[in-house]
């Protein structure tokens, strides 16, 4: 951790804001390389959303308490 001007600049801060944009990225990747909806199909789902951004989009909400925490202090 280091001090600038009386602020703390904690990488791991930076990392922890990182994360939930990045997953958020990784799942809109992951919802253009699913594969198309087969209409008749006997599990045929209503949202194109397969394991992999269903995952990323857990892992973004998972990650959002740094930036709530930083909504919440400006």
């Amino acid at each position: 951790m280091t001090v600038i001007a009386g602020k703390t600049t904690d990488p791991t801060r930076w990392l922890g804001l990182a994360a939930a944009p990045t997953f958020a990225v990784m799942a809109l990747i992951a919802t253009s390389d699913a594969p198309p909806l087969a209409l008749c199909a006997a599990g045929a789902t209503i949202l194109p959303v397969d394991g992999m951004t269903a995952m990323y989009l857990l892992m973004s909400l998972f990650h959002l308490p740094p930036w709530l925490t930083l909504a919440a202090r400006g």
